[in-house]
């Protein structure tokens, strides 16, 4: 009998018209790396007296179907991530291709994703999908990844792929290496690392249904928060920190063959740290920056993505 191995998983992905209902055709295979999406049922175990010390049966609790999908940045297969957590993006160019992705949509895309281990086999389609929230850390070196946690409605599985032959991409991941940090336009020295999480703080609507699924989920306060570590060289952002100022921080990755990707966020301000001493080694500071609406750009970030793909 065959085991199932996460080297032969697969994954496709492909956007909804109607929320809940995978659509019949569209999928496009994913890359990724793991992933904990799935749906779960507890028991409630039985409080009834009377029948002896032995328990009753069970009784089955509501369903829950979400998780995160660990997944790597890339000049394409991102993009899809990036609808999924932003919306639709505004796409120019006519040969190489620009997809400005804005915060602050009041509407989300939902999506259907199928996860295949083959020599089971077992196929579970996952439907009504949205992005909770979008997060990667840059850093000097390692494999560059971001975790998307996803919201479903439900889960159905089957012996047989229901996404038919997902459409291939080519995959150009972005590294470390090629990741850069700047703020009002000009390179932070010495910054160490730096942590970003983009949540739109989704509100599951937990109406009472026969099937257990939960009726959609809806965007609230979108959020735009992480962190940056810098060994400590000048009093500029602690300054900025003291003074209450906003300013605009941009994250990118740029390749040789001109693909690049670029968040700015628009208006960031700073806590006043601590800094600390704690031995011989170089002093380090870490800024719990928070993001927020800038009137004059009239929304609180932009991502950026080039690439050769015409639209998504």
């Amino acid at each position: 009998m065959a085991r199932a191995q996460g080297a032969r998983a697969q994954m496709a992905l492909a956007f909804e018209t109607s929320y809940g209902t995978p659509p019949a055709s569209g999928f496009t295979k994913m890359p990724f790396a793991s992933t904990t999406l799935g749906a779960e049922q507890p028991l409630q175990a039985s409080e009834l007296l009377g029948y002896g010390r032995d328990p009753l049966a069970p009784i089955k609790d509501a369903v829950t179907a979400d998780g995160d999908v660990v997944i790597p940045i890339d000049a394409e297969a991102f993009g899809f991530w990036l609808k999924a957590a932003f919306g639709a993006p505004t796409t120019t160019g006519s040969d190489s291709y620009t997809h400005q992705f804005n915060s602050g949509a009041w509407t989300l895309p939902s999506f259907a994703i199928e996860t295949a281990m083959p020599e089971v086999p077992r196929y579970a389609m996952y439907t009504g999908c949205m992005v909770d929230s979008l997060s990667w850390q840059m850093a000097r070196s390692g494999l560059l990844t971001a975790t998307a946690s996803i919201v479903a409605q439900g889960e159905t599985v089957g012996t047989m792929g229901a996404a038919g032959t997902p459409a291939d991409i080519t995959l150009k991941r972005f590294g470390h290496f090629n990741g850069a940090v700047t703020r009002n336009g000009a390179s932070i020295g010495n910054v160490v690392s730096a942590d970003l999480t983009y949540a739109n703080n989704l509100d599951r609507i937990e109406t009472i249904r026969s099937d257990g699924k939960i009726d959609g989920a809806d965007p609230s306060i979108a959020a735009l928060t992480g962190n940056i570590v810098v060994r400590f060289a000048d009093q500029t952002l602690v300054q900025q920190a003291i003074n209450g100022e906003a300013c605009a921080l941009e994250f990118s990755y740029t390749l040789a063959t001109g693909e690049s990707l670029t968040l700015t966020a628009h208006a960031v301000y700073l806590p006043r740290p601590r800094i600390e001493i704690s031995g011989p080694q170089g002093v380090q500071a870490t800024f719990d920056w928070q993001a927020a609406s800038d009137p004059g750009v009239g929304c609180m970030c932009t991502v950026t993505l080039t690439n050769m793909r015409e639209d998504y």
